[in-house]
């Protein structure tokens, strides 16, 4: 059983997600100490210091040095926290990005009100991609179909495949407002901000078969949530990632490769 059982978190699916339940489980220690501690406090002052049992105000107050030692302990133990986990933590997830070549690399493109995925292909090079070619139908990326390089690539709406124990790289970027990507078992949330490409990385630890079995749930699913309030149909943007044995991957990426046509074009 997890140690933060008690906190009724999602399942946890990521590597680095133990690291960001330690975060959340001592701040809720921290709060609740502090909630009883402060409450106490509290009642003990209003029977303490009573009407009926002190008359007459009493300008000099208690004196003592113990609020002053209870307020540095706190201070030390908050420091603790930002210092020794939350610091450490951020900064792996916005410095310490794996190589791209051992990584899985996907552009997620949100929209009101969905998710546009495009996997780079074999040839690893994502295809060149203009605002003025955009279809809702057709071609919701812009993808060009003159450059080489997307000939190989892969899109797809609301479905987000990965291979298990290997790190993903989303790059995020937004085609109106700002959105938000958030899949709660991987514990991975970021901003999709229009104009701005914004990456974020993972590795996902626990197929989605496996995530079935733990769960008891055969028709679970990691669901993408935008974290973000993106207008009327914000309640309906919800995407789905499919996590798969390396094997099981390959396979997808191969069935889902662009098909030459009798011209010798690719269309995804």
């Amino acid at each position: 059983m997890h140690k933060w059982s008690w906190l009724f978190l999602p399942e946890l699916a990521s590597k680095h997600g133990g690291r960001v339940d330690d975060v959340i489980g001592y701040v809720h220690i921290l709060m609740a100490v502090l909630f009883v501690g402060w409450g106490a406090f509290f009642v003990i002052t209003l029977v303490k210091f009573r009407a009926s049992a002190h008359p007459k105000a009493d300008y000099v107050g208690v004196q003592g040095h113990k609020n002053t030692y209870l307020e540095v302990a706190v201070a030390i133990v908050e420091a603790v926290l930002l210092i020794g986990f939350s610091i450490p933590l951020w900064s792996e997830r916005v410095d310490a990005f794996p190589p791209e070549k051992d990584a899985v690399v996907v552009r997620a493109v949100a929209e009101q009100f969905a998710w546009n995925f495009h996997y780079p292909g074999p040839d690893g090079v994502f295809g060149r991609t203009d605002p003025s070619l955009v279809d809702p139908q057709t071609n919701p990326l812009g993808l060009d179909p003159a450059d080489p390089h997307g000939k190989d690539d892969i899109t797809t709406v609301n479905q987000l495949h990965l291979p298990v124990d290997k790190p993903v790289i989303v790059h995020l970027s937004s085609k109106d407002v700002i959105h938000s990507f958030a899949v709660w078992e991987m514990r991975v949330k970021q901003d999709a901000i229009p104009g701005l490409e914004t990456p974020l990385w993972f590795e996902p630890t626990v197929t989605t078969a496996e995530m079935r079995k733990r769960t008891g749930n055969d028709k679970f699913m990691y669901e993408i949530g935008c974290a973000q309030l993106c207008g009327l149909g914000h309640y309906k943007m919800r995407g789905f990632v499919t996590v798969h044995p390396q094997a099981e991957f390959d396979k997808w990426l191969e069935d889902n490769a662009p098909k030459p046509s009798e011209g010798g074009e690719f269309w995804g």
